[in-house]
């Protein structure tokens, strides 16, 4: 006879483009660690976004920030890149349940938007919307970005490693864009 609490293993995937991974995607992560047996982080390849970080690179940084979980205890995380439809990708991976994270109400529109369409797709695989904690909900990838761009402190929205790996990435751009001296505007 079966057990009545068995249940099949239930596996999530988090999305996303990670460029970088932020303080905010470190929250959703662990709350959906919580919430599934295995869950997948989908590193999405996304060349339409311009990332900053090759697609090899952001693997590396969130596999380095997911090792750090797992020194606390969280061990049902896997990271892995796609290149594909979110929906292709999840069925392959065996996910029942698609995670996304929601900072602000200007997310909710296009999340829901993305969900139905996805629920389009496959109805067997359910979309979870995880609210962003007070401290995580302006944090944004982009945002990340443009202040490190210009010189600015990132150490409270990324990890220690990651705010180095973004110091190194502008300071080699801007050492390959150096200005002529002679060229006046």
């Amino acid at each position: 006879m079966k057990n009545a609490t068995s249940h099949k293993p239930r596996t999530g995937l988090y999305p996303g483009t990670f460029d970088p991974i932020t303080v905010g995607h470190i929250d959703i992560i662990q709350r959906a660690a919580k919430i599934v047996d295995h869950l997948v982080i989908g590193v999405a390849k996304n060349a339409g976004k311009s990332p900053l970080f090759d697609t090899r690179a952001r693997v590396k940084m969130v596999e380095r920030e997911v090792e750090a979980l797992k020194r606390k205890g969280i061990t049902n995380i896997i990271v892995t890149p796609f290149d594909n439809l979110l929906m292709h990708f999840a069925r392959e991976r065996g996910a029942s349940v698609i995670i996304r994270g929601l900072r602000a109400a200007s997310d909710f529109e296009y999340e829901i938007q993305m969900a139905a369409m996805n629920y389009r797709m496959n109805p067997k695989i359910e979309t979870v919307f995880l609210s962003a904690n007070e401290g995580t909900q302006f944090i944004s990838s982009r945002f990340v970005k443009e202040i490190a761009r210009l010189g600015g402190n990132v150490k409270s929205f990324v990890s220690p490693r990651i705010a180095s790996l973004l110091v190194a990435r502008f300071k080699e751009e801007s050492g390959r864009r150096k200005v002529n001296p002679e060229v006046r505007d």
